[in-house]
């Protein structure tokens, strides 16, 4: 059976260059698919910004020129394999040669323009023919556009199917209209509202939305709430228009790398079962490094984040005053506007020992945070998934979220009724409605340490490994090629007992047989009445406009028939549900013979369908 072939077009993928968490989804996920059924490779620029023990691992593959409007452009195409997985780079000194991979705005345009339509080009060279290209933000939103425009002539491109993936809904790629037109090179027909213009402008995003054949984006909440004005970024009622293509999948984390068992950056390492006894030592530790006021039992809050609005950080600057008053410690970490990096440089002077402002970032300093600190704190105003609160998740820390986006899909209120839930969250964005959660958090760590406890181990259990996620876009990948079927009906049918299949064709021929009697019992009994009830009887009536008499020997012998006909029916039903009732794995089997059996409900397969394919 041939592989479906997958194509990942990003801007950025770990392990070679990395400004966010899209270079965590295009980097890793693409390990965690079925590799006997996917063949899923990743195509990215080469940053002259990339680390040059990576830039030595690539290998030159080809070459060539291009056109991109009215320009002529060299191609260069690299390649290396990472895991297993076969990445590819674009080359071009003149394009990525910055020392970041986002500059100024008209220059990305110009920039991923030429990326998207040399990923096009590049795929006879590499003799690579996927069967669907994975666009990734804005940055790869021309790819569907230029598929449908310059390239559907080519035979090699023709029934290529597209997903274009929203990372965040914010960054859409918009620039003048007449500036782009000359930039990108495609017919002035798509530079309408319909299309690619909005507002006056052209959004380059919105045409990827518009050209896809599906659109998701990195969580169920987030693909709702991106339907509304708030949310929507004025794209909102587009993705109304297209939300019958529109699926919500949460982003993972890679579980080898984010594990409290071997973590390298902990000197104590920890599971669910030693998280109470191992996890103190870390934060104790974690004190010491960073000027504390050294104390197991105090409550320690983490954050990890860039320091900006969407992050939450203006309901934190109305109410951090009065949260340092409480019996509580304070680690940030990260970057950011200037009035939120002064903000936690002020209160680390103004309560020394109780808030450490570490305005940086460091990947071994975040690790510790995680492995420490008692909670997480996380108020974003909107979130399209976030992975901050699912790496606190899987240290153990327990996260307080505001509920939105991916932070309502990964993180259960906690009840402490019920003693359920893996954090605490708050609907409304209010700073004091944020507080009253943190405190009320506090009062659980502080007076109810078992339930503390059990929530802490609760979260811990939840997988939001990037195996699940790869699941769910597998079935995404089989329903665009029309090669789904329910997961695991394959291997019920392979493994169908023989037993079964007898027992179901003798089961099959009594009840036929008992069908054919009292069938023959209805044609030849006659309309002893014409009372409503006996629906038959009054039609037979009816239609023939007679009464016949019979005599006590025809119906004392017509009741024995009908009489014998029920019984038999009953015992066999009785039989039938003692069946389904003892042995559910026999019934489930026995259902799946007989669908295989009517030649009417045959099911396509992706066997059947991959041949079809072939014999076209």
């Amino acid at each position: 059976m041939a592989r479906e072939k997958i194509l990942f077009v990003t801007s950025e993928a770990v392990p070679f260059i990395k400004t966010g968490g899209l270079a965590d989804v295009a980097g890793t996920l693409p390990k965690y698919f079925d590799r006997e059924k996917y063949d899923v490779r990743v195509i990215l620029p080469k940053y002259a910004s990339m680390k040059g023990e990576w830039k030595d691992k690539l290998q030159y593959r080809t070459h060539f020129e291009m056109q991109l409007a009215w320009r002529n452009m060299y191609v260069g195409v690299l390649e290396t394999e990472i895991d297993g997985i076969p990445f590819y780079f674009i080359d071009n000194e003149y394009y990525f040669s910055g020392g970041w991979p986002y500059e100024d705005i008209r220059w990305d345009i110009e920039k991923f323009a030429f990326f998207s339509r040399a990923v096009l080009s590049a795929l006879p060279s590499i003799d690579f023919r996927p069967d669907i290209i994975h666009c990734h933000d804005w940055q790869a939103a021309l790819v569907p556009v230029y598929l449908n425009d310059a390239f559907q002539s080519n035979p090699f491109y023709q029934n290529i199917k597209t997903i274009m993936t929203i990372h965040n809904l914010r960054f859409q790629g918009i620039y003048d209209k007449n500036i782009i037109r000359d930039i990108i090179g495609i017919s002035d027909s798509y530079f309408t509202p319909d299309k690619l213009e909005a507002y006056g402008d052209v959004n380059l995003l919105k045409g990827g939305i518009v050209y896809a054949d599906r659109v998701t984006t990195v969580s169920e909440t987030y693909a709702e709430e991106i339907k509304t004005e708030f949310y929507g970024e004025k794209l909102d009622k587009l993705l109304q228009a297209r939300s019958n293509v529109l699926t919500g999948i949460v982003n993972g984390i890679d579980y080898n790398i984010f594990n409290p068992e071997t973590d390298i950056h902990l000197q104590y390492k920890f599971n669910k079962e030693t998280v109470t006894t191992e996890k103190v030592k870390n934060k104790v530790e974690l004190q010491r490094q960073l000027g504390l006021r050294e104390d197991p039992n105090v409550m320690m809050i983490g954050i990890v984040s860039r320091l900006t609005d969407q992050k939450g950080f203006d309901l934190i600057e109305c109410v951090l005053d009065e949260i340092c008053q409480d019996e509580v410690q304070i680690v940030a970490l990260g970057t950011g506007e200037e009035r939120y990096e002064n903000m936690f440089r002020y209160y680390a002077w103004k309560y020394p020992g109780k808030v450490s402002a570490n305005i940086y970032y460091s990947d071994e300093l975040s690790h510790k945070i995680y492995g420490s600190c008692d909670a997480f704190l996380m108020p974003s105003l909107f979130e399209p998934c976030g992975l901050s609160q699912i790496m606190s998740l899987r240290y153990g820390t327990v996260p307080i979220v505001r509920e939105t986006g991916g932070l309502k899909d990964t993180v259960i209120p906690f009840n402490e009724f019920e003693n359920s839930g893996t954090g605490f969250s708050f609907r409304n964005y209010n700073a004091h409605e944020m507080m009253a959660t943190v405190r009320y958090a506090e009062r659980i760590f502080y007076d109810q340490k078992d339930q503390w406890n059990d929530l802490v181990k609760r979260a811990m259990k939840v997988d939001f490994s990037w195996n699940a996620s790869a699941e769910k876009y597998e079935i995404l990948y089989d329903h665009m090629l029309g090669w789904y079927w329910p997961r695991g009906e394959e291997q019920v049918e392979a493994t169908q007992p023989a037993e079964a299949a007898e027992l179901t064709e003798v089961k099959v021929e009594e009840v036929k047989a008992a069908e054919v009697e009292a069938t023959e019992v209805k044609e030849a009994a006659p309309a002893e009445k014409k009372a409503p009830a006996r629906k038959t009887t009054a039609k037979k009536a009816t239609a023939t406009k007679t009464t016949t008499k019979k005599t006590a020997t025809e119906k004392k012998t017509t009741t024995r028939r009908t009489t014998a006909a029920k019984k038999k029916a009953e015992e066999l039903k009785k039989v039938e549900e003692s069946a389904k009732v003892e042995e559910p794995e026999k019934a489930v089997e026995t259902a799946a013979t007989v669908e295989e059996k009517a030649p009417v409900k045959k099911r396509t397969t992706r066997k059947t369908a991959t041949k079809k394919q072939r014999n076209r």
